[in-house]
């Protein structure tokens, strides 16, 4: 189709631009759309509120498989090069001292793109994707803030701006995705957002100190919080505190003071970071979870956090991010070739995504009821302490190359505690309803 100047219905007072698809929203989710569509010819028109480089609050850890994504999406080369640090597995440090290391597995019938994590600060990461995706074809424009939907009908068909000159913007397409995060305004502006039972806010900060090479995240429990670190660049650590939203509303303007008071709380956690301090104020993150629904009309979809989050625990969301790019670039192109984006022609995205994501949401409730109770957390530590090759498993789900269904198949007893935890989040929701 083409970028096709309009004449707006209004006089002139906005400028209407037509694309086949505007992204809203250019961090990794966003970007890695706009890649996959623009690098098959379409006109993508991306906008982002920011200006990158920008920096986000973030686990900021990349899985392994997450770098077949980077690498499909051209960007891996240029992640290795800026000194994304490898981290072979996780540190899991219980309530009581007791420590378990586990390793994401290189050896039997599941392995990973890499045999590694990664770590990278999201203004690197996300100044990359920017890149890529403006040397892919796409139009990113940045400090453009989308404002509303253009309607056709109960089409989605454009949305409204502010430029950072402050006027206004009218841009059309055939399709819009939103790739807003978790304020998007795309999900909001059509009724599609509710809260989620979990409660939950992350507060985080960059941390610096003496030079150490370590080669895992590491994650410290206090339940019913839990707190994790990632090195970054040497002396350099990222370190989140995951705690109830309604603990953390109460420490509004003194969130600094409550996050040191956290860390200094658990003594394994003191310890490690007693050679560290924080090198600015603590940004914060919540609720960590929401409910998005399924758009109900027509050219639109939701990709990242914009179509719904759930506290991933380990502090990756990247993947899920990238990945829900691939699946709708796969609906998408067919759909535009087509000429047919309705509701139901898009519905496939949705049915693929949720697929993806149904099993490994169910484990990471169960860790989520894990690290809530103090006993459990405990005899779990323990569990997984005798068996390694359990915990193998588990890392390997957590590093997106295990399909979550591994753990059930072969540790059948495991469906107890999904059983659990399933039915905990059912009578959260429930509750959620009647209030």
């Amino acid at each position: 189709m083409g970028r096709e100047r309009l004449r707006d219905e209004r006089g002139g007072a906005l400028t209407a631009t037509a694309y086949d698809a505007i992204v809203v929203g250019a961090g990794p989710a966003g970007s890695a759309t706009g890649i996959l569509l623009a690098e098959t010819g379409l006109a993508v028109l991306a906008l982002d509120r920011a200006a990158f480089p920008r920096g986000k609050v973030c686990g900021e850890y990349l899985s392994p498989e997450t770098a077949r994504l980077l690498d499909r999406l051209g960007a891996l080369d240029a992640v290795d090069q800026a000194g994304a640090v490898a981290l072979r597995g996780m540190t899991i440090t219980g309530p009581d001292g007791e420590r378990i290391v586990g390793t994401y597995p290189t050896r039997g019938p599941w392995r990973g793109y890499r045999d590694h994590a990664l770590a990278l600060p999201r203004a690197v990461l996300d100044a990359i994707l920017a890149d890529r995706l403006r040397a892919a074809g796409a139009d990113l424009q940045e400090r453009s803030r989308v404002t509303g939907l253009v309607m056709d009908g109960d089409r989605v068909a454009g949305v409204e701006a502010s430029h950072p000159e402050g006027r206004p913007a009218r841009f059309r397409a055939r399709v819009v995705i939103g790739a807003d995060g978790r304020t998007s305004v795309v999900a909001r502006r059509l009724g599609l957002v509710s809260p989620h039972p979990l409660r939950r806010m992350a507060l985080m900060a960059y941390m610096a100190g003496p030079t150490a090479g370590a080669d895992r995240g590491e994650i410290y429990l206090d339940p019913p919080d839990y707190s994790i670190l990632n090195p970054l660049l040497p002396g350099r650590l990222n370190v989140s505190v995951v705690v109830s939203l309604a603990e953390a509303a109460a420490a509004r303007g003194r969130l600094d003071a409550f996050f040191d008071a956290r860390l200094e709380r658990i003594p394994p956690l003191r310890r490690r970071l007693a050679a560290f301090r924080r090198e600015a104020p603590v940004a914060a993150l919540g609720p960590l979870a929401l409910r998005v629904a399924p758009p109900r009309s027509g050219g639109v979809l939701l990709v990242g956090d914009a179509a719904g989050f759930y506290d991933p625990f380990t502090g990756e969301g990247i993947f899920t991010a990238l990945r829900s790019a691939e699946l709708a670039a796969e609906v998408l192109l067919p759909a535009l070739r087509a000429g047919d984006v309705s509701a139901r022609a898009l519905a496939a995205y949705t049915a693929r995504r949720d697929a993806l994501l149904e099993d490994k949401e169910r484990v990471m409730r169960a860790l989520q009821l894990v690290v809530r109770h103090r006993v459990v957390a405990r005899r779990v530590g323990r569990l997984l302490a005798r068996r390694p090759e359990l915990l193998d498993l588990l890392m390997g789900v957590v590093g997106d190359f295990v399909p979550p269904r591994e753990l059930l198949r072969q540790y059948p007893l495991l469906s107890l505690l999904f059983t659990v935890a399933d039915a905990t989040e059912r009578r959260w929701a429930g509750r959620s309803s009647a209030a």
